[in-house]
């Protein structure tokens, strides 16, 4: 488990980028007016929407339960759901979404379920959840040119930015899966640069950990040469999950009553707005996603309802996600955390 500052430091943060992101984006707002627009939604288009949020956390789930199925690991798929909403809650209020997995692991081992094992699982979720990122940027950047400079034009270097970290994370992630010892080489050399020009001081300790963590993925890159259909299963379920999210856009757009703009560059929108902002240091994409919004969806939600079209939007993408996982991950702790024996 995190430290208590740790925890307390995370809150902080969490707080102090909320509290900007309603400064940016309110600023000089009628709210009065917003709220009007609002509460003058079809609902029913926005329960489809909510729909989606359950679908992308259930999606993960399935390929937990799925994965653990050909590791020989025995659980259920309510358990698997309840390690899903763990991870987005922690994700979601952690920079760069690091506190997720931890925490995966962490109610993992309590149900007897090995660290090297749920190691494995999440790095492979990992991976196909980036390489979806990466297959959505690079076809847009490629081969879409004229829906990026019809909708993008304010944002293009941001988006460019967030594939390329999106591949690179991708090409270090497949190093570490596929070249395990090639990874280890480097990691090992880069830390040796570190303590050779005095920015580290050197610790036998620190190596042997370090060589330690760089020999897990040896299990990764075994999976991955020996199940082939697993991963291609695992990525096709990946894409119809995160697509389910990117539709949120698309009924909030029906609930306004909007017309004219079409579904596929609603839902692309939405995916580029993802990948824009997946790899940056803030919990949620919090404050970059809300301003990206207001950027690129400026001429598909007309008539005055850009700022009411983000709000809904990302109220159901992340913040109603935030809650339902919150209250899932509360309840996982209740349940597995205080009542299986914890052998961390």
């Amino acid at each position: 488990m995190a430290s208590k500052n740790k925890k307390i430091a995370n809150m902080v943060f969490l707080i102090v980028v909320f509290a900007l992101t309603l400064y940016s984006v309110f600023k000089g707002e009628d709210l009065h007016a917003v709220m009007r627009a609002i509460i003058r939604v079809n609902p029913w288009y926005l329960l489809p929407g909510i729909a989606g949020v359950v679908i992308f956390i259930w999606g993960e789930s399935i390929i937990i339960y799925y994965m653990f199925g050909t590791l020989k690991i025995r659980t259920k798929r309510w358990t698997c759901f309840q390690y899903s909403c763990v991870g987005f809650f922690f994700s979601a209020i952690t920079p760069s979404a690091s506190g997720g997995q931890p925490m995966q692991i962490y109610y993992m081992r309590k149900k007897n379920i090995p660290i090297p094992v749920s190691t494995l699982v999440l790095m492979i979720v990992t991976i196909t959840y980036k390489s979806v990122l990466v297959v959505i940027g690079l076809f847009v950047a490629i081969f879409q040119r004229g829906f990026v400079h019809r909708y993008l034009g304010g944002i293009v270097p941001v988006f460019y930015l967030g594939v390329a970290l999106n591949v690179f994370c991708c090409i270090a992630m497949s190093i570490l899966a596929f070249h395990p010892a090639l990874a280890k080489w480097i990691m090992m050399k880069c830390l040796k640069i570190l303590e050779r020009i005095h920015i580290l001081k050197h610790k036998p300790e620190r190596t042997r950990r370090l060589a330690s963590s760089m020999d897990q993925y040896n299990a990764t890159a075994l999976y991955l040469r020996t199940h082939g259909k697993v991963i291609i299963n695992v990525l096709i379920i990946t894409f119809l999950q995160r697509f389910a999210l990117f539709f949120v856009t698309w009924f909030v757009y029906k609930a306004f009553g909007l017309h004219g703009a079409h579904i596929y560059d609603v839902v692309m929108l939405q995916a580029v707005v993802s990948v824009s902002v997946d790899m940056l240091p803030l919990p949620g994409g919090m404050g970059i996603s809300e301003n990206l919004f207001l950027v690129i969806f400026k001429s598909i939600f007309t008539a005055g309802l850009l700022l009411p079209g983000m709000v809904l939007s990302r109220g159901i993408a992340y913040y109603v996600q935030l809650l339902f996982s919150a209250g899932m991950t509360l309840f996982t702790h209740l349940t597995i955390g205080q009542k299986a024996t914890d052998k961390l």
